[in-house]
């Protein structure tokens, strides 16, 4: 049964919402890969300059998450405009209000992403 406009609403506040936040967290993320490292050069000893290396290695890894996340908010956001929002991009399938619920960006059924996920599809 197709989502009711107050549904598509609802969730599409939710996504915006959490584009607002995946935005802001980048923003953050991204000022402490780029900064240049003002200390670099000037550390007490060797080791630091390792962690701060490591920091760095984290931080890249947090945006790419971020970024993907942000893709998939994006993916929710353009499907709520074509009218199939809680439409399996895959199988076509309805994708239930319970996930969407738990999980706004999704746009595949459990099964469609568990075969997508072992590279079934």
């Amino acid at each position: 049964m197709p989502l009711k406009k107050n549904e598509l609403a609802y969730f599409k506040k939710r996504l915006e919402e959490m584009k607002t936040q995946v935005l802001r967290a980048l923003q953050g993320t991204k000022k402490e890969v780029t900064e240049p490292d003002q200390s670099k050069g000037y550390s007490q000893h060797s080791a630091d300059e390792g962690t701060d290396d490591f920091v760095k290695s984290i931080n890249l890894e947090v945006t790419n998450k971020e970024f993907g996340l942000l893709r998939q908010i994006e993916r929710a956001l353009e499907k709520i405009d074509e009218g199939t929002y809680g439409v399996c991009d895959i199988s076509g399938e309805e994708i239930p209000i319970k996930r969407l619920e738990a999980i706004p960006y999704a746009t595949m059924t459990v099964k469609a992403q568990e075969k997508c996920e072992k590279g079934l599809l």
